[in-house]
């Protein structure tokens, strides 16, 4: 079975490129299809063998790929796969839009739906830099790519979801059953190692991108009124307005690395999830290192924290409803290994087998 992997774009490290290396883990000798690829911003791709489109070409843009998402159509549909039996499709934007001839099984991994075109349209166009022309640019450009991402999610054979949140998703916005569903792969082990961390007293933790759809501000507001610590880890567009409203409880490490990540969990008291989350790794990453999430009660979060068991949830995302949720957090007691032990289902290896025998089974049974 000759296996190849398309990703939207290969310029960045997150949760999207431990699934690809995940799957490289299975097809090691799987090429990586892209549209554009920055050797130098994502490092992890060294072990693939990247063939890129015909935009990686364009000088400067390699890192910049938001001023290309109305070329992106063109570059995936200008690849060949017909030497190919399978083809993997990791997207959350436009790979899902390649193109395979009737004899290759072309299954898709959504991750989720691009949100510029559909669940955060409004909050892209307000964020523009251009600000109102920019809008006037946007809006035909947005309608334009949200019709053909629509006919793109038609394409694939075969549509493996991330959690049965992203699976609604895929519902609603394609009008498409979603096959399965295969929660994304955690290495479970990396967080029962002694993590790097200078930070000695009792803290809250969050981990996030710092941009205004992950709703950091309000976490910070309700710091403002408590004296409990917050450390917030990640950087962002928001980073310097969260800083001068900070409080002197609140502290930002900025970018960590990996060891530091694993300290910072492992000596928290609890991790803080403000924002609606297709999966929520950062969730799963906590529960792997022995520590309850106080999360907002929407998104896959829901299919992994579990009330009272695993951490606690608050419906209204506010500084007072978060307020609430730590106090009502300081009343209950979680067994740290309990919280591993539900962690471990979602290990890499757990993945890679549930995954490769749903490929498997799924191209067996497109032959007949």
């Amino acid at each position: 079975m000759r296996v190849a992997l398309v990703y939207d774009r290969v310029n960045k490290v997150g949760g999207a490129e431990r699934v690809l290396m995940a799957l490289h883990g299975i097809w090691p000798e799987a090429p990586l299809f892209t549209s554009v690829y920055s050797p130098a911003h994502a490092p992890w791709a060294r072990e693939f063998t990247v063939i890129t489109s015909f935009l990686n070409r364009l000088p400067g843009l390699r890192a910049h790929h938001e001023w290309l998402f109305w070329l992106m159509p063109l570059a995936f549909e200008s690849f060949d796969f017909s030497q190919f039996d399978v083809v993997i499709s990791v997207t959350s934007a436009e790979a899902k839009g390649v193109i395979t001839a009737p004899r290759t099984f072309h299954v898709c991994y959504f991750l989720t739906p691009p949100k510029y075109l559909w669940s955060q349209t409004k909050l892209h166009l307000d964020q523009n830099p251009l600000g109102r022309m920019g809008k006037l640019i946007l809006l035909p450009l947005f309608s334009r790519m949200r019709r053909w991402d629509y006919f793109a999610g038609q394409r694939p054979d075969y549509l493996v979801a991330i959690s049965q949140s992203v699976a609604g998703k895929v519902k609603k916005y394609y009008r498409r059953e979603v096959d399965e569903v295969v929660y994304p792969p955690v290495d479970i082990q990396r967080f029962q190692e002694v993590g790097k961390n200078s930070l000695k007293s009792s803290y809250f933790l969050l981990v996030s991108r710092l941009v205004p759809a992950k709703r950091v501000e309000v976490v910070v507001q309700a710091f403002r009124k408590l004296s409990d610590r917050l450390v917030v880890v990640g950087t962002g567009s928001e980073e310097k307005k969260l800083k001068i409203q900070a409080t002197a409880n609140v502290t930002f490490t900025g970018l960590v690395t990996d060891n530091e990540l694993v300290g910072y969990y492992q000596n928290c008291r609890a991790v803080i999830m403000p924002q609606e989350e297709d999966f929520g790794i950062v969730a799963l990453e906590a529960l792997a290192a022995g520590k309850p999430v106080i999360s907002f009660n929407a998104g896959g979060v829901r299919e992994i924290v579990i009330e009272g068991k695993t951490g606690t949830f608050f419906g209204d995302c506010t500084p007072g409803g978060i307020m609430k949720a730590i106090r009502r957090f300081e009343t209950m007691n979680f067994d740290s290994k309990m919280l591993i032990t539900t962690a471990q289902q979602f290990d890499t290896v757990n993945f890679q087998g549930q995954f490769r025998k749903v490929v498997e089974k799924a191209w067996q049974n497109y032959q007949h």
